[in-house]
């Protein structure tokens, strides 16, 4: 049996995630998850790409969503300084344009005291967006869907097997382990049909607790894999160099785990069993045996 074996929700992008051991799978995905985005004066999305420091940064939300509290992790420099910023999340105050991979959408800004507080964190000017209510981004994808602030496709399901590989293989080079946190998934699963590494590639439908997930793509992996997730800082070139050697895609660049569109919203729990009712006949893109 295929079992859940955690949960992570991201409810401000580029930001650290929080585990849960029950979430509500929304049409756009875990409820609150990249619901918020940091972004600079101009309205560009702030990513670990160029402000690894964001990982550094721990947010919560209410279930309701109406608070959102940012806490540094060891107070963001050692010190403390940063303590903890508690928000009443507004949903009335003024659209702003904002730039997610240059196309435009809108966010709703969540004030000055969250502004100055990113702003000296990450020692670059920055403000906070909220998504409005009538966002209505759909991603594109073998099954598109709604999504938030999320790169793409609402849901990233990614299995230990997967992962174990890729670590076996850096081994092989002389490479340490790295932990799941690099890849920043939504839903990790474990054991049977997951225990083949890379099974999930090949997942067309998974039902999983009261939900169900259609698939998208392959998740194409970028430089945020090379941040350590809990120093907030870049780290060489793994785990890219590697899986550059045996997970290259035909159509460019390096691919781990998939992503799903969510087709039946409902509750999600750790240990649920995740049923694949749909299977691809052949991999989605020509990638070098594993």
């Amino acid at each position: 049996m295929t079992n859940v074996v955690d949960l992570i929700c991201y409810p401000v992008k580029g930001c650290a995630g929080t585990s849960m051991s029950d979430a509500l799978l929304t049409p756009a995905g875990l409820a609150h998850d990249r619901s918020f985005m940091v972004i600079s004066e101009d309205g560009t999305f702030r990513t670990q790409r160029r402000h690894p420091r964001l990982a550094l940064i721990l947010p919560a939300v209410s279930t309701d969503g109406t608070r959102l509290t940012l806490a540094a992790a060891d107070g963001g420099d050692g010190t403390g300084r940063f303590g903890t910023l508690c928000l009443d999340v507004t949903t009335s105050a003024p659209r702003r344009d904002v730039d997610l991979f240059g196309t435009a959408y809108q966010g709703i800004d969540q004030g000055d005291e969250a502004s100055a507080w990113l702003s000296e964190f990450l020692g670059t000017p920055s403000r906070l967006v909220r998504v409005p209510p009538e966002h209505n981004r759909i991603t594109e994808g073998l099954t598109s869907g709604p999504s938030g602030y999320a790169d793409s496709s609402a849901v990233h399901l990614l299995s230990r097997a997967s992962l174990a590989l890729l670590n076996q293989r850096l081994a092989e080079r002389g490479a340490p382990a790295l932990p799941m946190s690099r890849f920043r998934p939504n839903i990790v699963v474990d054991s049977d049909w997951a225990a083949l590494p890379h099974a999930e590639d090949r997942a067309r439908r998974i039902s999983v607790g009261g939900a169900e997930l259609g698939y998208a793509k392959l998740a194409v992996r970028c430089a945020v894999t090379l941040v350590d997730q809990e120093a907030g800082a870049r780290r060489g070139p793994e785990p890219l160099r590697t899986l550059a050697t045996y997970r290259r895609a035909a159509s460019g660049g390096v691919v781990f785990g998939a992503k799903f569109s969510v087709i039946t919203p409902g509750k999600l729990s750790v240990g649920d069993e995740a049923v694949v009712q749909e299977w691809g006949n052949a991999e989605p893109q020509k990638l070098p045996p594993t």
